[in-house]
């Protein structure tokens, strides 16, 4: 089969092959490189791909691929800069308190919810407002992308329903009705063709993008769901709920294939890791644990907050996991051994939401204190604190590159907070 290109996928690090079959039809493989660091002997795993691989790459390809490895090395290098942080535009975005915030791929524009019922399509480098989304009933309490496109926004709302919108000109596509209660969270499957729903009424849903035509709801929680998230292939979708439990479903037949069910009280945010073999459920019992996909089997359970975790996030690889807890801290664990390998101190209110940057040695969280905080893992450390938000902060979220955040309040502004060594977007200040 002969090989057409060489793709980078700097986060997590990996290379895509692109080839053409026997069929002369275009088709994907893709390498992944969960390990690499700056000590990785790139010889060795240059000839490691080309032996896994040898249907399409031959050794006379070797010395491009050395290159291609050393240049995801740099990228992921780029996250130890010291680099801090600066206000680099105020947005009075909303006429009321901001509920969420959320990047497009390519870190050019955002988007942002708000309790005024509309959601709101920023150009990240002027700050200029490019689309204001209206139709919402009421609060305006989740949304995303459909990263890596970013041509559609999903929106969820109080009013039971969720509206799929075109982000460049703002048409709406569908709404989404099936829901008997506020919708509170809500996702785009990776392939971008499927979108979940969990709501307030005990269910997810899943819909079709194209046609917005429900697909089939998932039934069997007792309790509201309020998390859910899709593995990186999108054949499976894990859903946490106030009944205490976790399900893994079978996105195609909407069969439940586990039920997770060790905690002692709500779910705050479950989640899978990149390879999909794990998930991630924190709660208000004050543990966060992490189960195996294919038993549903707890194979750790992460202990040390004296109070709620409130959510818990993984980093790019899946090797870190972080969690946010009412006790003002943050811990981070390995996810191989469950050891705590960073406790992260300062915050004087709940920490509600946290976020690792893309290279994963830094993490940033929001607080009802009104900060937004930027730490290193090791040594852990608060590098920054990003102070001027007047009321508390709901959302914070990095880029792509890691070298923007923003952060949504209820002060209802936000603000986008640029790096020293920003290189995604140009310094015209």
């Amino acid at each position: 089969m002969p090989l057409k290109r060489f793709l980078l996928r700097y986060f997590p690090p990996g290379i895509i092959l692109e080839y053409y079959d026997e069929q002369g039809l275009l088709g994907t493989k893709t390498v992944d490189l969960l390990d690499l660091s700056e000590s990785t002997d790139v010889e060795a795993v240059a000839d490691q791909i080309i032996h896994e691989v040898s249907d399409l790459i031959t050794q006379s390809k070797k010395s491009q691929l050395v290159r291609l490895l050393r240049k995801l090395i740099e990228k992921q290098e780029m996250g130890n800069a010291d680099a801090s942080f600066y206000l680099f535009k105020r947005l009075k975005a909303h006429i009321l308190p901001l509920t969420n915030c959320a990047f497009n791929k390519a870190g050019d524009r955002f988007i942002t919810g708000s309790y005024d019922r509309t959601c709101k399509v920023w150009e990240t480098q002027s700050g200029r407002e490019l689309l204001t989304l209206e139709g919402h009933k009421n609060v305006v309490y989740c949304l995303a992308f459909n990263n890596p496109y970013g041509d559609k926004i999903i929106t969820g709302s109080f009013d039971k329903t969720c509206k799929v919108w075109n982000s460049y000109t703002g048409e709406l596509y569908h709404t989404l009705r099936g829901h008997t209660a506020e919708i509170v969270c809500l996702s785009f499957n990776p392939q971008s063709t499927i979108i979940a729903t969990g709501a307030m009424d005990n269910t997810a849903r899943l819909w079709d993008v194209e046609t917005g035509m429900e697909l089939c709801a998932l039934i069997g929680h007792t309790g509201e769901v309020v998390s859910l998230s899709f593995n990186t292939t999108g054949d499976r979708i894990v859903t946490g709920s106030f009944d205490f439990t976790c399900k893994i479903w079978n996105v195609e037949t909407g069969q439940c294939l586990q039920s997770l069910e060790e905690h002692h009280a709500e779910i705050s945010c479950a989640l899978f890791n990149f390879t999909g073999n794990l998930v991630a459920s924190s709660s208000i019992d004050r543990s966060c644990k992490l189960w195996d996909v294919d038993t549903g089997r707890c194979v750790h359970t992460l202990k040390g907050h004296n109070d709620e975790i409130l959510h818990c996030s993984f980093n790019m690889t899946g090797s870190l996991l972080a969690t946010a807890s009412s006790d003002s801290t943050i811990r981070v664990y390995n996810v191989y051994n469950g050891e705590c390998v960073a406790v992260l101190v300062g915050h004087e209110g709940d920490v509600s939401k946290l976020q690792f940057n893309p290279q994963g040695t830094r993490l940033i969280s929001a607080s009802t204190d009104r900060t937004c905080r930027v730490w290193s893992i090791e040594p852990a450390a608060c590098l920054q604190i990003l102070e001027g938000h007047t009321d508390e902060i709901f959302s914070c979220a990095f880029n792509y590159e890691g070298d923007v955040i923003i952060t949504a309040s209820k002060d209802n502004t936000c603000r986008i907070w640029k790096s020293a060594h920003c290189t995604s977007l140009p310094n015209t200040e």
